[in-house]
């Protein structure tokens, strides 16, 4: 079969559309077969029982246990900018009640806040003060919110 007869042909075959004909040995990648031609995209491949349970989720939530798990002292909070740092935000807790724990989220590479933090405070009563009054409000210029942290343990 000739060159030209045999690239015309693959061409309509294989969908090639920018195949030259040449003389002499060609210098052109060996055409493949496009992704959905090929007999592997036909074939589906069912998955094992194993695989299929890892993607949900081993444990059922509700809203107690999750409860259980949080005495409602523990908040989360975002929207703060990269220049606060850990005692910033604990003296803006602090307007609304003792602060135990200040955990401000730094990036590992640069050491500067990646936006967000978990603060504890003494008692679920001073949480709620700052769901309250300190949601949506504004520290170094930026719109910061407060929210009670969800634990999934």
């Amino acid at each position: 079969m000739c060159r030209c007869l045999l690239l015309k042909l693959l061409r309509f075959e294989w969908g090639f559309s920018t195949i030259v004909c040449r003389r002499g040995p060609s210098k052109s990648p060996s055409p493949r077969p496009s992704a959905a031609s090929s007999p592997r995209a036909r074939r589906s491949r069912s998955l094992s029982r194993s695989r299929k349970s890892r993607s949900r989720s081993r444990y059922q939530w509700s809203r107690e246990s999750v409860e259980a798990y949080n005495p409602g002292n523990n908040l989360y909070v975002t929207g703060l900018s990269t220049r606060v740092t850990s005692s910033d935000l604990e003296k803006f807790f602090a307007k609304e009640g003792k602060v135990v724990e200040c955990n401000l989220v730094l990036d590992p590479r640069s050491k500067e806040s990646r936006g967000f933090a978990f603060v504890t405070m003494e008692t679920t009563e001073a949480a709620e003060r700052c769901i309250k009054y300190l949601n949506r409000s504004v520290l170094e210029g930026r719109l910061v919110t407060v929210e009670k942290q969800v634990c999934y343990v």
